[in-house]
């Protein structure tokens, strides 16, 4: 199921499914280790008048939602058949590694009442369950789980009160269900300690009065060693999670309003997913550069792996969009990070893990007998691309002559290199949906913009001769683009192309990344010929016209769709692309009606607490694939922006958008 909720702080992050449980929570790294890993749960339930019931018992209507003011995650949990309401607050501490639930406990019966609240916890730590251990530390009086150089303790109190049920367990090994069986009864069994595969469970006593409610706080602080998690424990109880909550409410909501924004003639529905889409889109970037596509685990359980992956395209895009939203330390930091683990030769590769190793990959090395580099060259591009964007807006001269050499110059050089002298195209590599080899339209575009980035650096830096080779080598490729890959019979620009003993392969399947890539990156302007047959024939081929509408990325695209005889569905990112067209188009205010049409299409399929997923249903309109899409939010932030500079640009409004 996608994630509801995710929460972190540049070194951990904690993901809650639609019934506030955890399902995912990565430490040391944003993305990298997952301690729960999706099928594994954290649980709460309350125990009332003989029965327990756990939050994933139909019983309970719960509503999972996102504060847009502090980025907090807030939970109404109602079981009528229990008499009892709960309200909670999540967020993980923006300071140390803490993630802490402040729960309200109501009792909605008419009658004094003695009520259990418990929560259940299922470690995985480093992903392997072999070697945990899991037991009650009497020193600090908490539960704690450890394996090597990663501890977890967990802790529930009321006020000065700890806790008064405990256990820890087995699960899912030796015939063990795991300990939140134990609770049935309302009564742990307070076994101390267990190794293997283990979970616990904690319970906390409340006697309360007809309609009365109580607050109980539950935490788990993280870190590499026992000590670590227990001096956090006590930083917790000294400064009171109270005090913790409400400094981590104000710095979110500082930092997501920092901007002053006008958003004139937006809805609300609109201003609030474009800061949940800001907040959700920090939550995925590591505070070490990574920003990682999305920390849904659910992906693993229907493939190979999953997108907790740094892919260069998608966080040159997301660092573009918080650029654009004036986080310029969190995008400086991603492309110091590319400045690392760029290859030697001037590429990156397909994706890489968050503390900079090399990510897994399904692209070979050796294609018909030859070797081949396993390269989408757009990521490449991209990435040099989005680093002339946050110049433009920072203005961090420094920083860009000091990686000048090593990154710029040196991913220039070989996009410039990476070509056929006789044509002038790129080599061949995988498109960027990652599934086709050849020459694409979009990587063409993408590198066409890429050399003129790097030409604009070296005017900048006075490097003459490297400019105008950057420009010559840019303007090649965008003669060859029309030449080559604009088919006429399609009035479109083709997907991609190969060429094998001088004949040209097409690929003329209809893909919105080569209409949008052709006048995104500047290739062409906006008016021309090409451009407009283009849109005509996407908006004829591509775009659903039944179902919930929007945008797939090609035609025929099988990937998690429905049915054999299904559409493709729609993607918010293509969807998005389509938008950002007639925003550029636009000559009048009244052309952007289109446009707002987009934004409340896009709020219409997001999750109640701001979550944009990759693909959609097409009939339904549920969200399919990983859920939180970083690259989603990424775009949507970024046609908002595009939206209020072309308002500015009539003088509608004066700064619209404050950073242009």
């Amino acid at each position: 199921m996608p994630k509801a909720v995710i929460l972190g702080n540049g070194r951990i992050l904690v993901g809650l499914d639609k019934r506030a449980q955890v399902r995912d929570f990565y430490f040391p790294y944003v993305g990298l280790e997952n301690h729960v890993s999706g099928h594994h749960v954290h649980r709460v339930g309350v125990w009332a008048d003989g029965e327990l019931r756990w939050f994933d018992d139909p019983s309970w209507n719960i509503s999972v939602d996102c504060d847009v003011k502090t980025g907090t995650c807030l939970t109404s949990a109602r079981n009528e058949f229990l008499g009892v309401q709960l309200n909670l607050s999540d967020v993980v501490y923006n300071e140390k590694d803490i993630f802490i639930r402040e729960i309200t406990v109501i009792n909605l019966f008419d009658k004094k009442r003695e009520l259990k609240v418990f929560f259940g916890q299922q470690f995985r730590i480093s992903e392997s369950r072999r070697g945990d251990t899991g037991y009650y530390d009497p020193r600090c009086r908490a539960i704690i789980h450890y394996k090597g150089k990663r501890a977890f303790l967990v802790n529930v109190r009321r006020g000065d009160s700890m806790f008064d049920e405990y256990s820890v367990g087995l699960f899912e090994i030796e015939g063990k269900e795991g300990t939140h069986a134990d609770a049935l009864d309302g009564k742990l069994s307070k076994n101390p300690i267990e190794h293997g595969s283990v979970d616990s469970v904690l319970g906390i006593t409340l006697t309360l009065e007809a309609k009365q409610e109580d607050t109980v706080h539950y935490w788990i602080a993280v870190g590499k060693s026992i000590k670590e998690v227990q001096t956090l424990n006590t930083y917790v109880i000294v400064s009171s999670p109270e005090y913790l909550m409400k400094t981590t409410k104000d710095f979110w909501n500082a930092w997501v309003n920092r901007q002053n924004f006008s958003f004139y003639g937006l809805d609300d529905s609109i201003i609030n997913l474009f800061k949940k889409s800001l907040l959700i889109i920090r939550a995925h970037a590591d505070n070490r550069g990574a920003i990682i596509a999305s920390g849904d685990s659910d992906m693993l359980q229907h493939g190979r792996d999953t997108y907790s992956y740094m892919w260069p395209r998608d966080g040159a895009i997301t660092a573009l969009a918080l650029a654009r939203s004036g986080s310029f330390n969190t995008t400086r930091r991603f492309f110091e990070f590319c400045n690392d683990i760029v290859e030697e030769e001037g590429y990156f590769m397909h994706k890489y893990r968050p503390d900079g190793s090399l990510g897994s990959s399904w692209h070979p090395w050796i294609r018909d007998g030859k070797a081949e580099l396993p390269i989408q060259g757009d990521e490449t591009a991209l990435v040099l691309y989005a680093l002339w964007e946050y110049y433009k807006l920072s203005k961090d001269l420094e920083f860009v002559e000091n990686v000048y050499n090593s990154l710029i110059r040196k991913t220039a050089e070989f996009l410039m290199n990476y070509t056929y002298k006789e044509t002038g195209l790129p080599y061949p590599s995988y498109d960027l949906w990652e599934e086709k080899y050849g020459i694409s339209t979009f990587t063409c575009a993408s590198t066409y913009g890429a050399l003129i980035a790097a030409s604009r650096f070296a005017d900048l830096l006075g490097k003459a001769d490297s400019s105008q080779s950057f420009r010559d080598a840019a303007e090649k490729i965008k003669e060859a683009t029309l030449s080559y890959l604009y088919c006429d019979d399609i009035k479109m620009f083709c997907k991609l192309i190969n060429i094998t003993d001088g004949k040209i392969n097409y690929d003329k399947t209809i893909d919105m990344s080569s209409f949008y890539g052709a006048f995104k990156f500047g290739m062409l302007d906006i008016s021309e010929e090409h451009i407009q047959e283009s849109l005509k024939t996407i908006e004829e081929k591509l775009c659903l016209t039944g179902g919930i509408t929007g945008v797939p990325r090609y035609v025929n695209d099988n990937y998690y769709r429905t049915g054999p005889f299904a559409p493709s569905n729609p993607w918010f990112v293509t969807t998005l692309w389509r938008a950002q067209y007639y925003i550029t188009k636009a000559q009048n205010e009244e052309d952007l009606e289109i446009v707002k049409d987009c934004f409340a299409w896009v709020c219409r399929y997001a999750l109640p607490s701001g979550v944009l997923s990759e693909q959609l249903n097409p009939f339904t309109g549920d969200q399919l694939s990983a859920a939180p899409l970083t690259w989603s939010h990424a775009e949507f932030v970024n046609t908002v922006i595009d939206y209020l500079d072309k308002l500015e640009s009539f003088g509608v409004s004066k700064a619209c958008s404050p950073l242009k």
